[in-house]
């Protein structure tokens, strides 16, 4: 099983080194590149003013985000959602970048920082499969035909979950979910296909497992159903044909 997590971060401005702070943060998981639903999402007080040009891309005001909790306060679910996870980030060294600078802050018992090269950075991606092309978020909704009219504003936790679309258009398309590989059977299953041996498309079903007993009482009720009901094509006979 893949387990990634998309991630998404806004910021009092693009400066972290120079004590811009992240604002909101939020992430989304795919297992075997399918989003499952679970999300994370948090606002965080980043105790100082937002840049106003960082306000026109976000719309997070300092009045709305007063009340918000610390980024000390939130660190801990943020850290146990993407445990386990790889993470995928659009323009990581931007995010990360902010993450481990928060963690820094935190002093003795911060989570350790995020290292560069164990993120999934989608900008990389883009740029070698679009060499030359414009590969913001938009252009790549655009490119793929992927719906953005919510996106009036940035959002974290959208545009994870726009992101987690164009992840998986960049490794292939919806597609890429499918193992087309032959893999090993866990046990159980190698002990049923020994057993009952491959079946081409078109072939009559394996033997029925179904005891004398059962098979009397199936055949008398679809007796009592008249005519020719389908289920006599599944019935099958004592040994594959």
């Amino acid at each position: 099983m893949l387990r990634e997590i998309v991630l998404d971060t806004e910021t009092t401005g693009t400066d972290a080194k120079n004590g811009d702070r992240l604002i909101e943060v939020g992430c989304v998981e795919l297992i075997n590149h399918v989003q499952t639903g679970r999300t994370y999402h948090a606002y965080v007080n980043p105790q100082r003013a937002v840049h106003p040009d960082a306000f026109a891309v976000h719309g997070l005001s300092d009045a709305f985000l007063a009340d918000k909790p610390v980024f000390g306060a939130i660190v801990a679910d943020l850290v146990a959602f993407c445990d386990g996870g790889t993470l995928v980030i659009h323009n990581a060294p931007f995010d990360v970048g902010f993450l481990n600078m928060e963690y820094a802050r935190l002093g003795a018992g911060a989570p350790p920082p995020i290292a560069l090269d164990a993120v999934v950075d989608t900008l990389i991606l883009a740029r070698k499969k679009h060499p030359g092309a414009g590969n913001s978020l938009d252009m790549l909704c655009n490119r793929y035909g992927i719906d953005r009219s919510r996106r009036t504003k940035h959002g974290a936790l959208l545009d994870a979950q726009i992101l987690a679309e164009v992840y998986v258009e960049l490794l292939g398309g919806k597609q890429t979910g499918f193992d087309l590989a032959v893999a090993a059977p866990e046990p159980a299953r190698a002990a049923a296909i020994a057993e009952t041996g491959p079946v081409a498309r078109g072939a009559r079903p394996y033997r029925s497992r179904l005891t004398d007993a059962e098979r009397t009482r199936h055949d008398a009720f679809r007796a009592s159903l008249g005519g020719s009901p389908i289920w006599s094509e599944y019935i099958g006979t004592d040994e594959p044909t």
